[in-house]
């Protein structure tokens, strides 16, 4: 007797309503185990793994990849063994009938041993499930191998009864022939954001060679490709293909995931919010002379050492000396509330193949400038790799938005839902500057400080803007002030 579960979506997140299916690792047939890696799921916030909660054969799937499916809704269905019972194999889902009667050591040979891959030895412990979404490293589990004469049985009809088959006694459970490749586990080894990322520029992971721990494609694999091969530009992705074929005029682009996750803040934050933007022209001749010189100290050798840097210890250094631009909007049974917060979590907004995501370092204020600068790198690195959790994305209180690099003066930025203030810190370049009575080239950047009014008024935000730039303009004062 068999049991067929379903997995329902779960949510990973916090107050996560749906998500994108944007891979399968299992198919009808296939033999799972608990833990084992079985989708790859695009949330508003991060690319996230689901282990299987269940051991047995997958029954089917309920989603196809590219669908966006709501929380709680069935997207996988296994068949699982009774209580007291061994559990179903792939072999069980074909439909050939046993034989009368078989000799013992045939019978013995159809058996699958508990050394072969994907099996559980009855003397041991099962896997407990961990929390679904997080904690399963790859190539943890593993999978039995499907043998290609039972594969279109066991995704047609993976529950159906034994049929009558005499002209066809079962064989045994042998390996194959070192010459018939089988068909197990073709997969291209590659993270999902090297997936992504591949998917975006066109690159086809199979035709790839991979520099990475057993084989694995990297980022830096994918960009050689692109390098390498000049005379023969890859595959362009949907997007671009649809925009680049003859007659073609428009072309439009579904918006889910990251991108409507986006869209959906910035239209609440726009129109919810009161926004004021003032900006302030800053010489920051210092803060760069500072940024070289902190970067020749062994504190800092094994960090990439930035003005956003400085610019973070000078936000960081404001919001102790002004506490009401760190706050928030809050509307309760008895009233509004501003609701004043005594840590900061300083988001940094990161440009990744995803989309524009703002992770946070949790209690900014109570990190040393190298801490501060290793933690600072941790959390970009981590956003550009699509590995940001969504505790990383949730959270922050203020916000810092590097224009900058690219190559921009400033701009008026959108306020992140939940939060005051956001910090635009844009590009760095010569101009000239009267410093000390005369006319010099200075190195010279705009700030943009956009604000909530409801919270926030002239005064207090125009008092945080110059903190912040007669800190950029003289790090000496970061010192004083702290």
């Amino acid at each position: 007797m068999t049991d067929r579960k379903q997995f329902k979506l779960p949510d990973v997140g916090e107050g996560l309503t749906e998500a994108e299916i944007v891979k399968w690792h299992v198919q009808p047939g296939d033999q799972v185990e608990v833990n084992q890696t079985i989708v790859e799921i695009e949330t508003a916030k991060a690319i996230v793994e689901l282990p299987c909660p269940f051991e047995g054969v997958v029954a089917e799937l309920l989603a196809t990849e590219g669908d966006t499916i709501d929380v709680g809704i069935p997207i996988i269905s296994v068949d699982v063994a009774a209580e007291g019972e061994e559990p179903p194999s792939a072999a069980a889902a074909t439909p050939v009938s046993e034989p009368p009667a078989q000799p013992a050591a045939l019978k013995e040979d159809m058996v699958p041993r508990v050394e072969e891959p994907g099996m559980v030895a009855p003397d041991k412990p099962k896997r407990q499930p961990v929390l679904v979404g997080y904690g399963v490293k790859p190539g943890a589990t593993k999978r039995r191998p499907r043998k290609p004469s039972q594969a279109p049985a066991a995704s047609a009809a993976p529950a159906a009864p034994p049929q009558a088959a005499p002209a066809a006694p079962p064989q045994p459970v042998r390996e194959e022939p070192a010459s018939h490749p089988q068909p197990v586990d073709k997969r291209t080894l590659a993270k999902p954001p090297v997936r992504k990322m591949a998917k975006d520029l066109g690159v086809d992971l199979s035709t790839l060679i991979g520099s990475g721990p057993r084989g694995s494609i990297t980022r830096e694999d994918v960009q050689a490709a692109l390098t390498t091969a000049p005379a023969e530009a890859p595959a362009p992705s949907a997007a671009t293909a649809t925009a680049a074929a003859p007659g073609v005029r428009e072309e439009r682009i579904p918006v889910k995931g990251v991108r409507k996750a986006i869209a959906t803040a910035m239209v609440s934050s726009a129109f919810t919010a009161p926004h004021v933007t003032e900006w302030l022209q800053v010489d920051v001749t210092r803060t760069m002379e500072t940024t070289r010189r902190l970067r020749e100290l062994p504190e800092f050798a094994d960090v990439k050492v930035s003005p956003l840097l400085l610019v973070a210890k000078a936000v960081l250094t404001a919001l102790r000396r002004n506490p009401g631009a760190n706050s928030s909007w809050a509307e309760g049974e008895s009233g509004a509330e501003i609701v004043v917060k005594h840590y900061v979590n300083l988001g940094i907004a990161a440009a990744t193949p995803r989309g524009l995501l703002v992770p946070n370092v949790k209690d900014a204020q109570d990190l040393s400038l190298p801490g501060l600068a290793k933690a600072l790198n941790e959390l970009v690195e981590t956003a550009r790799a699509g590995k940001a959790s969504p505790a990383d994305l949730s959270g922050g209180t203020f916000t810092i938005t590097n224009v900058g690099v690219f190559g921009v003066d400033t701009g008026t930025p959108i306020i992140t839902p939940g939060e005051a203030a956001i910090l635009a810190f844009g590009q760095v370049r010569d101009m000239p500057w009267v410093h000390e009575g005369e006319l010099a080239i200075r190195k010279v950047t705009t700030l943009a400080l956009s604000f909530d009014h409801r919270i926030i008024d002239g005064e207090l935000g125009s008092r945080v803007l110059r903190d912040i730039g007669d800190m950029l303009e003289d790090p000496m004062r970061m010192l004083a002030w702290s």
